[in-house]
């Protein structure tokens, strides 16, 4: 499910997977491969933003 919602929403974080099951709680009966022509409901969820990361090196 991780590349699914990657590939159409850019996210594969926990909430994202966790709103992917509340709105298709039957595809885990599917197993890891889903069928071809299988409607799957995707969230509606906001883009994250990404957050800026400070660099540390080892020397810091």
């Amino acid at each position: 499910m991780n590349r699914l919602l990657w590939r159409e929403l850019q996210r594969d974080d926990d909430s994202a997977e966790e709103a992917l099951w509340v709105l298709n709680p039957d595809l885990a009966a599917y197993g890891p491969l889903l069928p071809s022509g299988l409607r799957v409901v995707l969230p509606d969820l906001e883009q994250r933003r990404s957050q800026a990361r400070q660099v540390v090196t080892a020397w810091d």
